[in-house]
């Protein structure tokens, strides 16, 4: 990569971390769509998983007393089958449909933001933990972005805003050791351009986390949500575009 893709690199890896700062997940949304502009899938995905670990076990292990346990213990086996899938996926499949399918999943997720009623959702029953684990495995090993799916079900299933915090912040964290092992096996940390892109962003990663840290009390959610909502269209697009004419 030239100078000017690793500014990008590192702009965008502050940004996407200041959003998982102030939501507790959202940075693969963000940065995965930019990235794959310039740096192949195969590449942005396992690089994402390294900054993911360390950031996850920041925010994770310190409000780990109010994650739900229940919860967590549920949706592991079935987060498992999703990232063995999704791995598989990853290191066979062409980048163009690759590129196609995030395209898709990312418009879908932001279609159902818009469209999602302000009024708080009704609980959900426990079941759903099962095609929750599965998709949001597959699609974090696949993109990095297993966190919107994970989302939808814990959002319904904890009302406690902090406990839901914790308690997505340990989904993403425990998901981020299943990828390593599945990447691991695969090949996939094995390239040799890995340790380099991570260690560039790495600083710019840890920025923008404390960043969004620290804003969580100062912004509002709703201008986030706003904020983020015409960024994944417009990324979203993109990549779809991208992965269809390539």
């Amino acid at each position: 990569m030239g100078i000017d893709q690793y500014l990008v690199l590192a702009l965008t890896v502050a940004v996407a971390y200041a959003v998982f700062g102030l939501t507790g997940f959202g940075a693969a949304m963000v940065a995965v769509p930019v990235l794959v502009q310039f740096i192949p899938l195969h590449l942005v995905v396992p690089m994402l998983l390294m900054l993911d670990l360390v950031t996850t076990s920041l925010v994770g292990m310190r409000n780990w007393s109010a994650v739900s346990r229940s919860e967590l213990v549920r949706l592991f086996p079935c987060m498992l089958v999703g990232v063995t899938l999704g791995t598989t996926a990853l290191a066979r499949l062409e980048t163009r449909w690759l590129l196609v399918g995030l395209g898709i999943f990312v418009l879908l997720m932001t279609g159902r933001s818009l469209l999602r009623s302000a009024a708080a959702a009704q609980q959900t029953r426990r079941i759903w933990a099962v095609p929750a684990g599965v998709v949001g495995g597959a699609f974090s090993a696949l993109f990095g972005t297993g966190g919107p799916v994970y989302t939808m079900y814990l959002s319904r299933r904890l009302p406690d805003m902090d406990q839901f915090r914790a308690t997505i912040s340990a989904v993403i964290l425990v998901s981020a050791f299943a990828r390593l092992l599945a990447f691991a096996s695969s090949g996939l940390l094995q390239q040799p351009a890995l340790l380099r892109s991570t260690a560039v962003a790495m600083p710019f990663c840890l920025i923008g986390l404390a960043l969004g840290s620290r804003l969580r009390r100062r912004i509002s959610p709703e201008a986030v949500r706003r904020a983020l909502l015409l960024f994944l269209a417009a990324s979203g697009t993109l990549v779809l575009y991208r992965g269809w004419m390539s």
